[in-house]
This record gives structure tokens, C-alpha cells and sequence, in this order.
């Protein structure tokens, strides 16, 4: 199906890979969902089909090891560490303010339209809409011209800021759960200092290992140097799952070690190894961006009857996370400032291409799996908040997507001469 759809975009659509699978999926799932009666089978087919895996554990375990690993293994390191304060403060304090003024917007916003849910479980709507999908964001970079230090702004703080954000899900999630009463702060400092330390010292262990074994080939054995690569990112994943650390940090932090992009040593790993890590790259994409698509078929299953009434508050989430984003971004960049300088348009390029994706679904579909595992939470509520979830996803990557690009080139205009620095001019201009 992913060749199919990628053919017929590539040959007819020609839309960026992203968005015009997605539209290719999401259409053919409408019309399985409202076509019932000639596609029955082919509903029932696609319901047993959707629901033989858990896209949650598909996704964390497999997928995105290996997207994140290919996306950081692109990433340059030296333009990265220039831009390391902003990733940073992004990656934590912007995720954190965007998760609390999200669950407390929506807490108040949606009874509006006469839709109650428990603040506790806005926060976690907030927490797994908060954080910008590395995968949506690389592969809109990738077709898109922009300055280096920007681009190295807005990639780092995507691949960081998910591993952040899951553990702030998980903290959430761990309240909802026990009761805030049962909960001491002392223990959430341990989940997020455990989970994301203990993800990126995985990864540099592992990372500094597995280039060390790349040097000793020497590129004398293209189909070594590939394994390598494939036990770092397979055996990390296991490992990170086994020890209960953030394993998309220790990813990020494999692939910035092994990728030869601002680092001295450039050929540690053979022009094979990044050919094969990018095929291996738009394959999955394009498999994933298929599985988000399709997953409108098991949502209309969950939400059964009450589908119609959850879209009244998708318009309202839209409009409170493009918010949330705005303020999430602005006010760091806004203290910030007086550390430096930004250019011009940096807080709307960050928030309009803060897109969210794959993880945001597979987050809002795991509370389905944690209610069956013994967390309490009202199906009303989890149904609205997948509903909510899904609307922004579809939203941020057609419709943000498909806009970016006419903001990038404003801001590649405005700042080609005063407010950049000389070099990112240049690349701008270019």
C-alpha cells in the first residue's frame, strides 16, 4: 500500500511524501468508515488487520528507533552545539509550559460545546500533543530552504523534546493513576531523571562503542559496517525497554555519535551505511504516515455513536495548541533574548512548524491499553482525547505542512541581509 500510495503522490499529487500519504490513507479509510455497505468486508478486514498489533508498541519499539537513529545520523553536531541553549530550553521548559496551558485551555474551553472531562486527563492530552513529531519535522526540513542554525533549531528540538515529553506523559499518567495525594514530587524527579539521563547515557555508551567498532572496519566491509549500525539501534531499543530509559534520546544520541556530519573523522562509517540509513528512512516514513492514516478505522470503531459529537472539539484543540505552541515557544525565546540574538520570525517558523505526528497517536492509543491494564480512566475520556489528538495530527501536517514553506521563504527573505548571522545569510540566500 505504501508503494501504491507513493506512486500514485509521486506521479500525480506530487506533494511532499508526508502530506500526500497521509491524504491517500486518510481518504481511503473514510471511505472503508463511511462506505460501509459496499465495503463491509473490506472494514472487518481492515479492523482485524489494524488491531493484530499494538500501533503504540510498533511504533516505540520499532519504527522509531530506527527513524530517529537516520534522522540524527543527518543531523550536523557542530551546528547543533551551537544551538544547544535553545534545543534545550525548548526541549524542557517549552514543552512543559505548552502541556499545562493546553490541559488547563481545554479543562475550561470544552464544556462549551457541553463536553466535560477531569483536569487530570486534559494534562494529559496537553503532555502528549505538546512535544513536535521528529518524523513529521525531518522530512518537512528535508524539502525545504533554510538557514543552517535554524534548521539545527528547529530538527534538534523536535528529536529532543519527544523523549521529554513521554516521560512528562508517564508522570502525568503515573498521577492519574495513584491520585496526586499518593504521589510525591520525589518520585517524579526519579521517573524524569532516570528515563532521560539514563537515555542519553545509553546512547553516548553505545554510541561511542559502535563507532569505535566502525573505525576498526575501516570500511573494508560495507555489510559489517550495516550490522553494526542495525545491533547498535535494534540492541539499544531492548535494552533502553528493558531498563526503563528513554530509548528515543538514547537513539538521538547514537545517531549524532555515528553521523559524520560536523565531525572530524568523517569517514568512520562507508557512503553504504548513510545510503542504506536513508532508504531505510523514507521506507518506514512512508509505512508510518500509511498506519496513522489508517488508524481512523480503529477510532471510528472506539468511538462508535458519539463520533460527531467529539469533532465539535476538535476545531477548539486546534486552535488552543497552535496557541499553546506560540507561548510555549515565545516566552523562552523571549528571555533568551537577552542572551542573544534571534533572527526575525523565529517564534512563528518554530510554532507553524511545530508538527505533530506518529507519537502523539501512538500516546493518545496507549491510554486504551493502560485502562485495559488497570488504569481507570472514563472511555468517554480517552475518546475525546484520541478524537482531539487525531484532528490536530491530520491538521499540523496537511494543513502546517503545506503552508511552512511560504513562511520560511519570508523569513529567508527578511533576514538574508540584517538580523542573521553572515553565514546563515548566505545559506539563506542560497
Amino acid at each position: 500500500m505504501a508503494a501504491f500510495f507513493t506512486l500514485i503522490n509521486v506521479k500525480y499529487l506530487k506533494l511532499p511524501s508526508t502530506i500526500g500519504l497521509m491524504i491517500l490513507a486518510l481518504g481511503f479509510s473514510l471511505l472503508i468508515v463511511f462506505g460501509e455497505i459496499l465495503f463491509r468486508q473490506l472494514r472487518e478486514l481492515s479492523t482485524d488487520m489494524m488491531n493484530q498489533f499494538k500501533f503504540t508498541e510498533v511504533l516505540f519499539q520499532v519504527m522509531l528507533s530506527f527513524l530517529l537513529f537516520a534522522g540524527a545520523l543527518e543531523m550536523n553536531l557542530k551546528k547543533l552545539g551551537e544551538e544547544k541553549w535553545p534545543i534545550l530550553v525548548l526541549a524542557t521548559v517549552g514543552v512543559l509550559i505548552s502541556t499545562f496551558i493546553v490541559g488547563t485551555a481545554v479543562f475550561y474551553a470544552l464544556p462549551i460545546v457541553d463536553i466535560h472531562i477531569n483536569y487530570i486527563h486534559c494534562l494529559l492530552f496537553g503532555a502528549l500533543i505538546s512535544p513536535t513529531d521528529p518524523i513529521a519535522v525531518l522530512a518537512m526540513i528535508k524539502k525545504t530552504p533554510v538557514s543552517k542554525n535554524l534548521e539545527s533549531q528547529i530538527a534538534g528540538e523536535s528529536l529532543f523534546n519527544d523523549g521529554v515529553g513521554v516521560v512528562v506523559f508517564l508522570s502525568i499518567l503515573a498521577i492519574a493513576a495513584n491520585g496526586v495525594e499518593n504521589i510525591e514530587p520525589v518520585m517524579i524527579l526519579k521517573l524524569f531523571g532516570v528515563e532521560v539521563l539514563g537515555g542519553l547515557l545509553l546512547g553516548a555508551l553505545i554510541g561511542a562503542f559502535g563507532l569505535y567498532l566502525l573505525k576498526i572496519i575501516d570500511n573494508t566491509h560495507t555489510e559489517i559496517e550495516v550490522l553494526v549500525t542495525l545491533s547498535m539501534v535494534l540492541g539499544g531499543a531492548s535494552i533502553a525497554k528493558y531498563l526503563h530509559l528513554s530509548g528515543p534520546l538514547a537513539m538521538v544520541v547514537m545517531g549524532l555519535w555515528v553521523g559524520r556530519e560536523g565531525r572530524q573523522d568523517k569517514d568512520a562509517a562507508g557512503e553504504y551505511v548513510y545510503k542504506f540509513w536513508h532508504l531505510m528512512d523514507e521506507a518506514m516514513n512512508a509505512i508510518l504516515f500509511i498506519l496513522i492514516g489508517l488508524q481512523i478505522i480503529r477510532i471510528a470503531e472506539e468511538l462508535g455513536n458519539q463520533s460527531m459529537i467529539f469533532f465539535f472539539a476538535i476545531p477548539i484543540s486546534i486552535v488552543i495548541v497552535l496557541i499553546s505552541r506560540f507561548l510555549g515557544v515565545g516566552l523562552p525565546i523571549t528571555v533568551m533574548r537577552t542572551m542573544r540574538n534571534f533572527p526575525k520570525y523565529t517564534v512563528r517558523i518554530l510554532t507553524w512548524s511545530g508538527l505533530r505526528g506518529g507519537i502523539s497517536v501512538a500516546l493518545a492509543l496507549s491510554l486504551y491499553e493502560a485502562t485495559e491494564e488497570g488504569f481507570l480512566m472514563p472511555s468517554y475520556d480517552s475518546n475525546i482525547i484520541t478524537a482531539m489528538t487525531y484532528g490536530v495530527v491530520l491538521f499540523s501536517i496537511v494543513v502546517q505542512g503545506l503552508t511552512v514553506k511560504k513562511l520560511f521563504d519570508k523569513y529567508n527573505k527578511v533576514n538574508s541581509g540584517k538580523g542573521m548571522p553572515k553565514s546563515a545569510a548566505v545559506e539563506a540566500s542560497e
